[in-house]
């Protein structure tokens, strides 16, 4: 399908070589926002905003674009551009005056549907269009006539420009100075963006660094949903909006509790989302974004201002099983109201004091920005209409909240790494976890449930229907029915040489015999710190037959690491070749497989809870962690692998 017929316009380009008035210092998020930004046109720009705005009322056009232009020329802010400096160093450049890139559409001729339809490829045109941080100004308007006092204005900009405070801050000004027939001076006096910059300057960032140390100190592990995407590979698409809207009632709820412990609903949504972060990751100390809005108590004029005062911080949410949710969420916003003195911080700054435990891939986005007083406009005064807002992302998941009379829930995601499906389940999810803690606020946090009645159904029956006529309780019962059936039969080959199941079996029994004659028995760890081959496949299966759990030990790894290993399973012996016996100290008790043979000793039977083996995981902090796997789990995986005997 081809896309609508571009109206015709009237447009303009900001202007060339533009006079410089002002050189400004970049915030910590602007400095990551520029690190990340393109300059050229390829691909998606990850930190693109865009608003569409119902204007109802008679409106004058030409007063309309004036009254913009005056409110560029009020806030030096819409007038920068961003650049680096030879040294490398970035800067804000202020212009004395710009261009404002603006667009009338006229729509009217058409029916409601196509002009629908050609105003939202409009809009999506936009939004696709790439804005270069060093031109100014990052802000382009299109006025779109619908019909008699009916228009829709698309504000598309550039987050390095404005934060989300900003937008409505600037309409109460665009309508007060429209009703004044373009008067800016109806307008208090502006508070300049460069004002919260030296506000920056001045505070103790030393004190932050302690606090932010304090707060995230025993994080150990990156909290990700998406690790394939932690490489930090462009992003290729756009991301996309899911919304859904929590029951009015539910919404209310959630009020009246909050208000009666003295938490903020922010904190709710907070709370809701480290639980459901934590069935993610399969992590009980979980860490997400979170966007503050950066605009200070103490900072006269600060919440008029223009500009981008908000900043993306790390929150951590330890879980507790039998913690009730309340005291979790009680002991979250005391945390968080102790680091609100620190917010200033950079995220960079703040991960690098941190390390791998601040480091996650989620966006908790609580929209709390100033709301229009209630009541009809005045005579010949306009009113805007919020219709629609996008704003690019590059996070996996991204959890926009909108608290209104239903408090909406905005799930954007990046359809490269969750799908819409993935995503709506993931929002069904923070909904359900909403809905039992206003339905139920005495709740433990183990309590908690995520699943509904068709995921819990999969979850319990489907995934547990492992029952199979005639399947092994263990690996071994199906090792020695091939050994019985088809003892001539190749079992595994080794450099070209072949090892048949009669062979394997014979071999394995001797070293198992061997093991017991050692004091192997039930459950007790062996090491195998063996090179990869035969000897590896016969001694996993002697340790089985002796009735122990082996522990893999690659002789690659440092012998620190394998010491470590011994210990922490607690390997009572093991077992080596020539070529690995210097890998380990002197005090582990080792043993060289071919010493191990013996035809004398009865042999245990292996059930299917007991220990089959201890794996250590590569450790990202440097210290492997170990999993214990019973012989039950290993018969399962193989039965679903291939037949059944």
């Amino acid at each position: 399908m081809k896309p609508p017929t571009r109206p015709s316009t009237t447009s303009s380009t900001p202007a060339k070589g533009a006079a410089l008035a002002e050189v400004w210092p970049l915030s910590p998020l602007q400095q990551g926002m520029l690190f990340h930004s393109s300059y050229d046109d390829e691909g998606p720009d990850v930190y693109g905003l865009q608003c569409v705005l119902g204007v109802d009322g008679p409106l004058d056009t030409e007063l309309f674009r004036a009254c913009w232009e005056a409110l560029i020329e009020r806030h030096a802010v819409l007038r920068a551009s961003f650049q680096r400096r030879r040294s490398g160093e970035a800067v804000q450049l202020i212009s004395r005056s710009v261009v404002l890139p603006w667009r009338d559409v006229d729509l009217s001729d058409l029916d409601d549907d196509e002009a629908l339809a050609r105003f939202e490829w409009l809009a999506r045109e936009e939004r696709e269009e790439r804005m270069n941080p060093a031109s100014p100004p990052l802000l382009r308007l299109v006025l779109a006539r619908l019909g008699e006092g009916r228009h829709r204005l698309v504000v598309t900009t550039h987050h390095i420009l404005l934060d989300g405070w900003s937008m409505p801050v600037l309409l109460d000004e665009l309508e007060a100075v429209y009703t004044a027939g373009g008067d800016i001076r109806v307008l208090p006096p502006v508070t300049s963006y460069r004002d919260y910059l030296s506000w920056l300057g001045r505070q103790d960032r030393e004190a932050a660094r302690a606090a932010w140390r304090e707060e995230l100190a025993g994080t150990d592990e990156p909290t990700l949903v998406a690790p394939q995407a932690a490489g930090g590979a462009e992003v290729s698409v756009l991301p996309r909006d899911l919304v859904l809207d929590l029951p009015e009632e539910t919404t209310t709820r959630l009020r009246e509790l909050a208000r009666g412990r003295n938490l903020t609903l922010n904190t709710v949504v907070q709370g809701a989302w480290a639980l459901v972060l934590s069935r993610l990751t399969g992590r009980n100390d979980v860490v997400f974004g979170a966007t503050v809005s950066g605009r200070p108590a103490d900072l006269p004029g600060a919440e008029s201002m223009v500009g981008l005062m908000i900043n993306t911080l790390p929150v951590r949410v330890p879980l507790a099983g039998a913690q009730p949710v309340l005291d979790m969420l009680a002991d979250l916003q005391a945390r968080q109201s102790s680091l609100m003195p620190h917010q200033h911080l950079g995220l960079s700054e703040v991960q690098g004091l941190a390390g791998p435990g601040a480091t996650f891939d989620t966006l908790v986005v609580y929209e709390n920005y100033p709301t229009p007083p209630d009541g009809a406009p005045a005579p010949g005064a306009i009113s805007f209409t919020r219709m629609d807002a996008h704003e690019a992302t590059n996070f996996p998941l991204t959890v926009g909240v909108v608290p209104d009379h239903s408090l909406r829930i905005v799930m954007t995601h990046r359809p490269d790494l969750f799908d819409e499906e993935a995503a709506a389940r993931v929002a069904g999810w923070l909904i359900r976890v909403l809905e039992q803690i206003a339905a139920e606020p005495t709740l433990r946090v183990a309590d908690i449930d995520l699943l509904d009645g068709p995921e819990r159904s999969v979850v319990v029956d489907e995934w547990n229907a492992t029952a199979r006529d005639g399947a092994p309780a263990t690996v071994l019962e199906r090792f020695r029915g091939w050994a019985v059936g088809t003892p001539d039969t190749a079992a595994l080959w080794f450099s070209d040489r072949p090892l048949s199941y009669g062979e394997l079996d014979a071999r394995s029994d001797a070293w198992a015999r061997g093991l017991t004659a050692r004091g192997v028995g039930r459950e007790s760890r062996v090491g195998l710190c063996l090179p990869r081959g035969a000897e590896m496949v016969v001694a996993m299966l002697a340790v089985w037959k002796a009735g122990g759990a082996y522990v893999p030990l690659d002789p690659e790894y440092p012998s620190d690491r394998l010491l470590f290993m011994v210990a922490d399973s607690g390997a009572e012996l093991v077992l080596v070749v020539e070529e690995t016996v210097e890998r380990l100290s002197a005090d582990v008790e080792t043993v060289l497989v071919g010493e191990l043979g013996t035809d004398s000793g009865e042999l245990p039977d292996v059930t299917s809870d007991q220990l089959a083996y201890v794996i250590y995981t590569s450790g990202s902090t440097g210290r492997p962690k170990g999993v214990a796997v019973e012989h039950a789990s290993v018969a399962n995986l193989a039965s679903a692998m291939g037949p059944v005997l």
